[in-house]
């Protein structure tokens, strides 16, 4: 079994704490490694020796920064399906979803290329007599970094590039549970030319979590998780002076028209449903379909569609549509939440609870479940299920639809699929979710925009990677400066002025 590390000053460093978490293989529920966990006193080391190292990389020109990055991003396609093999061993997903995991990860940085540019200041030539004013963007110092399990390269990536492209140390605390990624792309970073110790990857639980936020070095803080958990990070940093970025849970709706086209809204609902095993926080988990005749049409459709959906460890081949959940825990939280929707009256039309993976027994899988004719007061409705689960809202109208999204306390994001450009307008205008899409599925803004939810799916006033992310990762100063010369209003030089 392999004992993993932390990665400190350009270096793989074992632990000292004597505590470890499990980090399993889903697909067979057997413990693979085990993660040391590190105290706060590890955690504070490392955020001194990253201040040090910090001094000498913000001095660094962002061009030369930027080369950086260049050279990253071409390791990272280089390495990329080493990189999803053990996203995938150690997720469960698909390696077809978990070289999308880096893939939209890279993009980020191939956007963090062109940092310089995000990082010119202003400049007011003559805004009083002889008088010029300047602004300059200057990184906040040693940051944080703290990801979650779903999306091992992805988010890590979206924290990273950004911060250390601005002039930043990182550190980077990823999930316990998926932490094999962190580390490989640690070691790319280095290969790419980031002096040692300018990101530091420190394992842990909570205590490493509080010991990032009442660290005083550290500036700020980015998280993506559950609410919960988001609000805590968000409080305590604040509390001690420091910006957050917070991104917490999701409840995303697709609305569906009659004049939709019901063949390709039922295949977006099922892949947006269902891939990577719905343990994603822009899963489409609502649809609602708006009328009777809509409702039947779509349920039929969907239903036919997810029966045939292949569910199988990552090794089984390409055609594998999605992998086993990430713990027992997590499969058992799914299972209780698809008795509860039965109990409450929902009616279950595609039961995935007792899907056994034949060679895998031991594997945390669940198959794919669909209900109908679920109702707004259900704890189904109203918990983020986190799995393969697709639940459908019936509305008589739009306006009723519309309603069911705004009244959701999560803003996350949302879709509607119809051939009508006056009520995509209506939606794209009124609706108050942060991500929005027309007649496309997981609106994930392409990496040159910047991703983030509204409502109580995200805690802070910038959003994640894009022009925000440098806002977020620096501080702006603005120079006021005159200069006395010997020149004369009138032009003429003085040459007593000299003297």
């Amino acid at each position: 079994m392999d004992e993993l590390s932390h990665w400190i000053d350009g270096a793989r460093v074992g632990g000292t704490s004597g505590r470890f978490a499990d980090v399993y293989n889903p697909a067979t529920g057997e413990v693979q490694a085990k993660l040391p966990l590190a105290t706060a006193k590890e955690l504070d080391h490392a955020v001194a020796r990253a201040a040090e190292a910090q001094r000498g990389w913000a001095a660094t020109n962002p061009q030369r920064r930027a080369r950086v990055m260049m050279a990253f991003g071409r390791l990272l396609n280089e390495n990329m399906d080493r990189l999803a093999e053990v996203i995938s061993r150690e997720h469960g997903k698909t390696l077809p979803d978990a070289r999308g995991d880096v893939q939209r990860g890279l993009e980020v940085v191939e956007v963090c290329m062109g940092a310089p540019h995000f990082l010119k200041g202003e400049f007011t030539d003559d805004g009083g007599p002889g008088i010029d004013l300047y602004s300059m963007r200057q990184p906040l110092g040693v940051v944080a970094g703290i990801t979650p399990f779903n999306f091992p390269a992805m988010i890590p990536l979206w924290k990273m590039a950004p911060a250390l492209a601005s002039g930043n140390a990182m550190i980077l605390k990823p999930s316990e549970r998926t932490p094999g990624c962190a580390m490989m792309l640690a070691e790319l970073i280095k290969e790419a030319g980031l002096p040692d110790g300018v990101l530091q990857v420190v394992n842990g639980d909570k205590e490493v979590v509080d010991a990032i936020l009442d660290n005083d070095t550290v500036q700020a803080v980015g998280f993506v998780g559950s609410t919960p958990i988001a609000q805590y990070i968000y409080g305590r940093a604040a509390t001690n002076g420091k910006r957050a970025q917070c991104f917490g849970g999701a409840k995303n709706h697709m609305i569906v028209m009659p004049d939709a086209d019901m063949d390709k809204a039922a295949d977006a609902l099922v892949g947006a449903g269902y891939g990577a095993a719905g343990e994603r926080c822009m899963a489409i988990s609502v649809a609602v379909p708006v009328g009777r005749e809509t409702a039947d049409a779509l349920t039929d459709k969907l239903t036919s569609r997810i029966e045939k959906l292949k569910v199988g460890p990552y090794t089984a081949g390409e055609d594998v549509d999605f992998g086993p959940l990430i713990t027992s825990q997590a499969r058992d939280r799914v299972r209780g939440l698809i008795d509860r929707g039965v109990e409450e009256g929902a009616e279950l039309v595609v039961d995935g609870r007792d899907f056994r993976m034949q060679g895998y027994e031991d594997g945390f899988f669940i198959g794919p479940s669909l209900f109908d004719h679920v109702t707004p007061e259900m704890e189904i409705y109203r918990e983020e299920i986190f799995g393969p689960v697709l639940t459908q809202v019936r509305a008589a109208s739009y306006e009723e639809a519309l309603k069911l999204v705004m009244d959701n306390e999560y803003g996350n994001g949302t879709a509607i699929y119809t051939a009508d450009g006056d009520v995509a307008r209506d939606f794209a205008h009124n609706v108050n979710v942060g991500m929005v899409g027309i007649n496309f599925p997981i609106p994930v803004p392409l990496s040159y925009h910047t991703f983030g939810g509204w409502k109580k799916s995200a805690f802070g006033d910038l959003n994640q990677y894009g022009p925000d992310a440098f806002r977020f990762y620096t501080k702006t100063k603005t120079v006021t400066e005159r200069w006395f010369s010997g020149i004369k209003d009138g032009g003429e030089f003085n040459f007593k002025a000299m003297d």
